[in-house]
């Protein structure tokens, strides 16, 4: 009995010594980003890194840029479309052009029915009115007669306006009509817009403008979209074809007297639902993610309509690594 709790105690004084004699396990490296919850937009995070992330990521930052009576304008998409003809619907390339040019030809053959239904009855009115006048006629045939043409007239109007409504006709589209540019403005950004300015139109791909002056035209609008038409008549064609897609630079009411916040094109961020994003450097080597309103891009510039104070510093060179640092440790 003795001897098995010599044994015993023998093994444990060899187990601690063993341990006691181990190498000491090796310590965790530095992780190279931290990243904390700030509490405020949904899952949104503060990042902070070190000195060596912010090199090998090669971040710069810029400050916020004020600029006082900047014209601020808000852009939206728009289409090239043929002008009416004497106040008629425009004529979109994405109409169904076989069969407008169906109903307009049938509109016109109405047209010049009423028209001779029309000249019909006025020469029997001239007829019946030259009997009464002979004392060889009745007055009602008279009475009748003019109530014909009465009937005609309006039959003649109501197919006219029914021409009209549907617009130019298809075979002339390509004969270098006017052209008015359609634009869809959001149905919450209509109040906000100055829709007695003129605006720029840019088409897509291309850094040339042409100058719109705003027109009268159809209450129209995209329900699916919850948008509303507004129309704009360029300055000449400037190369404009029908059914081109263009983006058009709304002017924002009392935007000359506002205070524009400018940054680097470059520090605008677009996830995946459309949302922009900015990171905004807190303090030093600290970067927290901020959403803004873009309200036009220009020249590798973009001015804001919300979402910053001016007194920030951007991230301008690296936004999109730390966008990736920040989902990446989710």
């Amino acid at each position: 009995m003795g001897f098995q709790t010599s044994f015993s105690q023998f093994m444990l004084l060899g187990t601690f010594g063993l341990s006691a004699c181990s190498p000491a396990p090796a310590a965790k490296p530095q992780s190279p980003a931290k990243v904390e919850a700030i509490g405020h937009e949904t899952e949104l995070m503060q990042l902070t890194l070190t000195p060596d992330a912010v090199q090998r990521l090669g971040l710069a930052t810029q400050a916020v840029r004020m600029a006082a009576g900047a014209t601020l304008s808000r852009t939206v998409p728009g289409e090239i479309v043929a002008a009416p003809r004497a106040g008629g619907l425009p004529v979109a390339a994405g109409s169904d052009l076989a069969a407008l040019a169906g109903l307009q030809a049938r509109a016109d053959a109405d047209v010049s029915r009423s028209m001779a239904d029309l000249k019909l009855a006025q020469a029997n009115l001239n007829r019946a009115a030259s009997l009464v006048e002979a004392e060889a006629g009745s007055i009602r045939a008279r009475d009748e007669a003019t109530q014909q043409v009465a009937a005609a007239r309006a039959a003649m109007a109501a197919a006219t306006r029914q021409r009209q409504a549907l617009g130019q006709a298809v075979a002339g589209l390509g004969d270098g009509g006017t052209l008015w540019v359609r634009a869809q403005v959001p149905g919450a950004d209509l109040g906000r817009i100055n829709r007695a300015a003129a605006v720029q139109i840019r088409p897509v791909g291309s850094n040339i403008s042409i100058m719109a002056r705003p027109v009268r035209g159809p209450a129209t609008a995209t329900p699916g979209a919850a948008s509303v038409d507004l129309y704009f008549a360029p300055a000449g064609r400037a190369g404009l074809r029908l059914g081109e897609r263009v983006l058009v630079d709304l002017a924002e009411a009392g935007s000359g007297r506002a205070v524009a916040l400018d940054v680097p094109a470059a520090a605008i961020l677009t996830d995946i639902n459309g949302g922009e994003w900015v990171y905004v450097e807190t303090a030093p080597r600290r970067y927290e993610r901020r959403r803004v309103e873009v309200a036009r891009i220009t020249a590798g510039r973009a001015m804001l309509a919300r979402g910053l104070t001016g007194r920030e510093r951007v991230v301008t060179a690296g936004a999109a690594e730390l966008f990736g640092t920040e989902f990446g440790t989710k």
